[in-house]
């Protein structure tokens, strides 16, 4: 018997850690991988920023932090809100977490009870029926197709809408799909919330600013829903700064405080450094995330053309991140060198130790038969990635 807890076996291993791990091993013994597993941009955190960072340890802000974060981040924090998002929260209201995805995991288990219900449409990102899963909660998918760009509609809501519905995730723009919900999508989810009280709207906004089609929208603009709603979003894909670790969540009161509670007893605050550097972004204007955003769409154009001529590979063109999501599905069932690839598992694999090129399988993010193409590369790299998935997937028979 395992000496762990059911907690940890019932666990899964995120996929895109995973396959980003195989990918480095196969670098390690000198195959030229390139890896386009792994949601970070490619960008350095731009140099006013690491500036204050050097300025703050100068300054000897190296001491415990309050759990929350530094009031003066928090208050950028809410400018920022207002600013660019038209929202209105006061400083206590934002909890500054180690990452967005300890925000979302504060959000999750301070909300859930043992079997409330947690609708997630798919394709979704990893970690969100896992971190469900953590809280006791029960996930309920609604899947989402391609023909709608991977988006649901205010129907398909109602009726995965159960009593035990207690909360409603999603993210927009999306991982792993690059969907956007646009106001009228999400004005008609927000009539069927109105007629459910009692439900909770978790917003993962982590890729507001890399968004192809006009400024973001924020489902917390919606006055009669803003209450149930807990925002998530943080500094690493606008910003170029995923190693710093530093998000946020933005709640009523009553969650902002049982996040604070529970942060305490976990991790308390977020590294001293960092938050000063999160302060010095949010006031240092939004250049150099439209610059990155401008290339990221450069990219998207390039990987567009390439992957939509490849024969029997489904491909969308995604309104924000820096993701394709193609349908790999005409491939199952084809060999090569006497081995059957049966699935989109299958397919990653494949392309990582015959192409050389990282992916992950779509199984990860909730649809079998997609995998997830990240382009935060270089374009010589995409260019020469998308070259050696057309070789491999031709020699499939």
């Amino acid at each position: 018997m395992s000496i762990l807890s059911n907690r940890i076996n019932n666990l899964a291993e995120s996929q895109t850690i995973k396959m980003a791990k195989l990918g480095r091993e196969l670098s390690a013994k000198g195959v030229n991988v390139i890896n386009l597993s792994f949601g970070e941009p490619d960008f350095h955190t731009p140099q006013f920023i690491k500036d204050a960072a050097v300025e703050a340890m100068e300054k000897n802000f190296t001491y415990y932090t309050p759990v929350s974060g530094y009031p003066d981040l928090r208050k950028a924090i809410a400018d920022k809100l207002k600013r660019e998002n038209n929202l209105d929260y006061n400083f206590d209201q934002i909890v500054v977490s180690t990452g967005a995805k300890q925000a979302l995991a504060n959000a999750l288990m301070v909300m859930l009870n043992p079997g409330d219900e947690v609708i997630i449409p798919t394709p979704y990102w990893v970690s969100y029926s896992e971190m469900v899963k953590l809280a006791e909660g029960e996930s309920v998918f609604i899947n989402a197709t391609a023909a709608n760009n991977f988006k649901i509609t205010a129907a398909e809501l109602e009726a995965a809408i159960t009593p035990k519905t207690k909360m409603f995730m999603f993210s927009s723009p999306c991982n792993p799909t690059g969907s956007v919900y646009s106001r009228e999508e999400l004005a008609a989810l927000v009539k069927v919330f109105e007629k459910y009280p009692n439900i909770y709207i978790l917003s993962d906004e982590i890729y507001e600013h890399i968004n192809f089609v006009g400024g973001h929208v924020s489902i917390a603009e919606f006055p009669s829903v803003k209450e149930r709603v807990i925002l998530i979003n943080g500094f690493s894909k606008a910003y170029a700064m995923t190693g710093w670790r530093i998000g946020y969540l933005a709640a009523p009161k009553e969650i902002s405080d049982a996040a604070d509670k529970l942060q305490g007893q976990i991790t308390s605050g977020t590294c001293s450094i960092t938050q000063k550097a999160g302060v010095a972004a949010l006031n240092g204007g939004l250049k150099e995330v439209h610059e990155m955003r401008d290339a990221f769409l450069k990219r998207r154009g390039i990987v567009y053309d390439l992957l939509s001529k490849i024969e029997g590979l489904e491909v969308n063109l995604p309104d924000g991140a820096f993701y394709f999501f193609p349908d790999v599905s005409s491939f199952f069932g084809k060999s090569v060198d006497g081995k059957t690839l049966n699935n989109a598992e299958d397919i990653s694999l494949y392309l990582l130790n015959t192409a050389h090129v990282s992916t992950v399988t779509g199984e990860a993010f909730g649809n079998e038969r997609c995998i997830r193409i990240s382009y935060a590369a270089s374009e010589d790299e995409l260019r020469e990635a998308c070259r050696r998935i057309a070789a491999a997937l031709a020699n499939l028979k």
